[in-house]
């Protein structure tokens, strides 16, 4: 999704009847992650579907896979034998845990990857269960984030010295690496214990309020230039009790008091009171009042498009920037243009279809 929101012609090779979002949602082509895409159907274990995918990889700037280790040379199509056909290609795997190692073939989800990164752990409330958005850290940032970033690094490489590549990206290394802050703070726990407490809700300064509506507040006023415009805006400048930041003995009295003050209005009243000071403090936005900030409004932050509203790509471009091309496909909607512009004959493209091998939808 982020290489075709930002141009690139992607084309996913589907197989007939196959949604991984099945028993999650009743209309996979509704899935944000297929916009942009176009969807040429295919049962790669049909006669003539491995050399037909050669063929499309001779002419691809770069292949994408998500199987087990091995499946796809048991195919026909591991890297050999498509680098073979285009030296500039750039081969993409997309596993869980990686090509090798003791937990390669293993099944997991993106919870288990952040829970062996060590990254889950670190995002529970002090005290409380390990959490973390469901996909975020493992699927979409670990993953398929961190692999756009080697897909374009890799093109570049290719573009200089004509030369392809392999990339082996792990969601559970992935997830480890964009929680490196996280573990820089486990490493200096031993010489400053405050530190490594700052960012796991046990600083109150540092946390999130319940309001008198069932809402919640964010407050984030780590350095003391906006703890004291947080002080100010809730008129506790000088509250003794308030008085010394880093004073961990007076922390639980500390978190009792914002709660009674968060407590006693509506969020949309904090809202008004922090709007325009410099004390880090948000609204804790449900999904479906995110796209109504004013700020994402004023940014347009956010698009719909397939019935779905969405957030718009990002990051912004100056020169090029990234659009929403076409809303998710259906799947095999463009089997027969995809293999047109691939060089299959006509005919040859209606026996693929007679046989299986392809397939059309609507």
């Amino acid at each position: 999704m982020l290489l075709a929101d930002m141009g690139a012609e992607v084309t996913l090779l589907e197989r007939p009847g196959w949604t991984p979002a099945r028993a999650f949602v009743q209309e996979d082509r509704q899935r944000v992650t297929h916009r942009g895409k176009r969807s040429l159907g295919i049962d790669l274990k049909a006669p003539g579907a491995s050399a037909l995918v050669l063929r499309l990889a001779a002419r691809a700037d770069v292949l994408i896979e998500g199987f087990r280790p091995g499946v796809m040379e048991r195919l026909g199509l591991g890297p050999g034998p498509c680098l073979d056909r285009n030296p500039r290609l750039v081969y993409a795997r997309m596993t869980g845990w990686g090509q090798d190692g003791p937990l390669a073939q293993a099944p997991g989800h993106d919870l288990n990857y952040a829970a062996v990164a060590g990254v889950l752990a670190a995002g529970r409330r002090r005290g409380s269960a390990p959490w973390a958005p469901p996909t975020m850290v493992g699927d979409m940032g670990g993953g398929g984030a961190l692999l756009a970033f080697a897909v374009a690094c890799a093109l570049l490489e290719a573009g200089r010295s004509g030369r392809g590549q392999v990339i082996d990206a792990a969601m559970a290394e992935g997830a480890a690496l964009l929680g490196h802050a996280l573990f820089y703070l486990e490493g200096i726990k031993a010489a400053n214990p405050l530190a490594g407490r700052l960012l796991d809700g046990s600083a109150p300064f540092y946390d999130v309020y319940r309001c008198r509506d069932g809402r919640w507040i964010s407050v984030s006023a780590l350095e003391p230039s906006f703890y004291a415009a947080f002080l100010g805006a809730l008129g506790l400048a000088d509250d003794p009790d308030f008085a010394a930041q880093h004073d961990r003995s007076r922390w639980p009295r500390m978190r009792r008091r914002l709660q009674a003050v968060f407590g006693g209005q509506d969020r949309a009243h904090w809202e008004a009171r922090f709007q325009g000071t410099e004390a880090c403090v948000a609204p804790v936005l449900d999904l479906d009042e995110a796209p109504r900030h004013p700020h994402a409004q004023a940014r347009g932050a956010f698009l719909q498009t397939g019935g779905i509203t969405q957030p718009a790509p990002a990051p912004r471009l100056s020169v090029t920037p990234a659009r929403v091309r076409s809303d998710p496909p259906r799947g095999g909607a463009h089997t027969r243009v995809l293999l047109a512009e691939a060089g299959v004959e006509a005919g040859e493209i209606e026996e693929l279809l007679r046989s299986g091998t392809v397939w059309a939808g609507a």
